[in-house]
C-alpha cells in the first residue's frame, strides 16, 4: 500500500511539473506572437488614432504648428527641439530651462552665499537643457544617417516591384524603427493628404537637419521637375550616402590619435592638480595667495583652450 501511494505521488508530481512546463512554454509563445511596434508613429496608430490625428499629434509633440513651421520665438532653439525628436512640445524646453536655472542658482547660493556665483549658477542652469538638447539631437541625427541607406533601399525595391511612391514610403514607416520610421511616416501622411512629394521630403530633411537628407530632398525635387527613373536616382543616392559614411569612418580612424592626444592633454593636468591637492594640500596652499600663482594658473587654462582649438582644427574634417 505504501509503494502504491509513493508511485501515485510521483505520478502526480510529474504531471504537475509537466503541466507547469507546458503553461510556461505556452505563455512564451503567446508573448512571442505579439508584434513589437517599430516606432512612435505606429504606437499612436495602435491606440486607434487615424493617420491624420497621428500626424498632428507627432507635430504638436515636436513643437511644430499646423503649417509645419517652427514657432517664431527663438527659432534656433525650437529647431533644435525638432532635431532632438523629444516630445516636449513647443514650449517645454523653456519650462525646463527656467526650472533648471532656478534650482541651480538656489543650490549655488546655498553653498557659497555669493551673489556673483548665484548669477553664474543661474546662467549655467539656464544653458544646461540646451546642452542636453544639442547632445540628443546629435545622437539622433547620427542614428538617422546610419538608417538612411537601408530606408532608401527599401523604397527602391518597392518602386522596382511596381508600387507607387506613397506605398514605398509607408513600407519604410512600418518596418523601420525611430527616428527614420516616424519621420518617413509623417512624410507619407503628408503626401496622402495632398502635400507634394518634394515638399514632404524637404520637410523631412528639415526635421533631421543633415546634408545627406538635404541631398535626398534635392534629388526628389530634381526628379519631379525633370523626370527620370526615381528608383535609379534613389539607388545612386543610397550608394553615395554609404560612401560618405565610409569616408567619415576612415577620417575618424585617421584622426583617432589626435583626438586621444587632446583627451589626455586635457585630463592629465586636471587629475594631477586634484591629486596634488589631495595628497599634499600645502603644495598649493602655502603659495595660493601669491598673485603669480593665480596668474600662472589662468595662463595655463588659456593655453589649454588654445591648444584644444588648434587640435580641433587639425582633426576636424567636413565631408
Amino acid at each position: 500500500m505504501t509503494g502504491s501511494t509513493n508511485t501515485l505521488v510521483y505520478i502526480l508530481v510529474f504531471a504537475c511539473a509537466f503541466l507547469l512546463m507546458q503553461l510556461l512554454i505556452g505563455a512564451g509563445r503567446q508573448s512571442a506572437r505579439k508584434v513589437k511596434l517599430a516606432n512612435a508613429r505606429l504606437k499612436i496608430l495602435a491606440k486607434g488614432e487615424n493617420p491624420a490625428h497621428a500626424l498632428q499629434a507627432l507635430k504638436r509633440s515636436r513643437g511644430l504648428d499646423e503649417t509645419n513651421k517652427m514657432a517664431k520665438l527663438l527659432k534656433w532653439l525650437n529647431t533644435l527641439v525638432v532635431h532632438s525628436g523629444l516630445h516636449i512640445g513647443a514650449y517645454g524646453v523653456y519650462v525646463a530651462m527656467s526650472i533648471c536655472a532656478f534650482i541651480t542658482a538656489i543650490l549655488v547660493f546655498w553653498f557659497t552665499r555669493n551673489f556673483v556665483l548665484f548669477g553664474l549658477g543661474f546662467l549655467a542652469g539656464f544653458s544646461l537643457p540646451v546642452g542636453v538638447l544639442i547632445l540628443v539631437a546629435k545622437f539622433r541625427r547620427a542614428r538617422a544617417i546610419r538608417q538612411l541607406p537601408d530606408a532608401l533601399d527599401v523604397i527602391v525595391r518597392s518602386l522596382r516591384a511596381g508600387h507607387p511612391v506613397p506605398v514605398a514610403i509607408d513600407l519604410v514607416a512600418r518596418e523601420m524603427p525611430d527616428p527614420i520610421g516616424s519621420e518617413f511616416g509623417m512624410a507619407g501622411d503628408e503626401i496622402t493628404y495632398g502635400t507634394e512629394l518634394g515638399t514632404a521630403v524637404q520637410r523631412l530633411a528639415d526635421r533631421i537637419g543633415h546634408t545627406d537628407f538635404d541631398m535626398l530632398a534635392a534629388t526628389v525635387r530634381l526628379q519631379a521637375r525633370t523626370g527620370g527613373n526615381l528608383a535609379e536616382l534613389l539607388a545612386n543616392n543610397a550608394h553615395m550616402v554609404r560612401a560618405r559614411q565610409k569616408m567619415r569612418l576612415k577620417i575618424k580612424a585617421a584622426s583617432s590619435e589626435g583626438r586621444m592626444s587632446a583627451l589626455i592633454l586635457n585630463i592629465v593636468p586636471i587629475l594631477l592638480f586634484i591629486a596634488i591637492n589631495m595628497l599634499s594640500p600645502e603644495f598649493y596652499g602655502d603659495v595660493w595667495d601669491d598673485p603669480m600663482i593665480k596668474k600662472g594658473l589662468i595662463a595655463a587654462v588659456i593655453w589649454m583652450v588654445l591648444g584644444n582649438l588648434v587640435i580641433r582644427k587639425m582633426i576636424n574634417f567636413r565631408i
